[in-house]
């Protein structure tokens, strides 16, 4: 299989229903983008697929041959996408292991609708956070829709 990571373009030779979760963190070495549940319903996996937010862990590295992935660290290279400093400046993270899941939904969130309200963010942001930093989260994504 072949697809974009990053920007970068891969080849991936293994078992095409390995899930593209495993694929990222053990072939590329990309481990931003960590494991939760396993079943896709924590979010803790969330990737981009052509642009648009996917639970990593239930999807066959199949599905994205040919298409454009990109991970936490394809977000950008210096932290400095909107959300990223928006989540920076709101000090969203408490034990950090489910944010770089919630920051790639929030992207997306924000890519497809740029100024939110609660009830979207809330709709959006399926991703489960065991410290309950819900509250930051969404004062993190109001600040990136308002630019600051």
């Amino acid at each position: 299989m072949r697809f974009l990571l990053n920007a970068r373009r891969v080849t991936f030779d293994g078992d095409p229903q390995t899930p593209l979760l495993w694929v990222v963190r053990e072939h590329f070495k990309l481990t931003g983008t960590k494991f939760g549940c396993g079943i896709g319903m924590c979010g803790a996996c969330t990737v981009h697929v052509d642009g648009a937010p996917m639970r990593s862990c239930s999807v066959a590295v199949k599905a994205v041959d040919g298409k454009q992935v990109t991970t936490i660290e394809g977000l950008s290279r210096d932290r400095s996408h909107p959300i990223q400093r928006a989540w920076i400046d709101k000090d969203v993270p408490q034990c950090g292991y489910c944010q770089s899941g919630m920051i790639m939904s929030a992207a997306a969130l924000l890519k497809s609708n740029p100024t939110p309200t609660d009830e979207q963010i809330d709709q959006a942001m399926t991703n489960l956070c065991r410290c309950a930093t819900y509250h930051r989260i969404r004062e993190a994504i109001h600040g990136a829709a308002a630019g600051k």
